[in-house]
C-alpha cells in the first residue's frame, strides 16, 4: 500500500473519499503528506486537520508504514461504528 493506492483500499472498507486528503492539507479530513526536511530527508505525516489545526499528528520515515497507519485508524473507525465486521 502506498499514497497512490490507499484511497482504493479505504474505499474497499467503506471510508468516503471526502474524509481523506492525499498530498494536500484540507479541513475536516485525514491528511497524508510527504514532507521534506533538509536535515532528516523525506518523511510522511498523517493527521486530522480541523479549522486549520493538526490533531493526532504522526510522522514516519517510510511511505508504506504511514499508509498502513492511516488505513488502520480509519478501518478501525469503520469497525467501531459497525460498518464492517466479521461475515456471518
Amino acid at each position: 500500500m502506498n499514497s497512490e493506492s490507499i484511497l482504493r483500499w479505504l474505499e474497499a472498507v467503506g471510508v468516503p473519499h471526502e474524509v481523506v486528503s492525499i498530498g494536500a492539507e484540507a479541513d475536516n479530513t485525514w491528511c497524508l503528506l510527504r514532507a521534506e526536511d533538509p536535515a532528516e530527508g523525506v518523511a510522511w505525516e498523517v493527521f486530522w486537520r480541523e479549522q486549520g489545526n493538526r490533531y493526532d499528528w504522526a510522522r514516519f520515515t517510510n511511505e508504506q508504514v504511514a499508509c498502513h497507519y492511516l488505513f488502520g485508524r480509519l478501518a478501525w473507525a469503520q469497525v467501531a461504528r459497525g460498518a464492517v465486521g466479521v461475515l456471518p
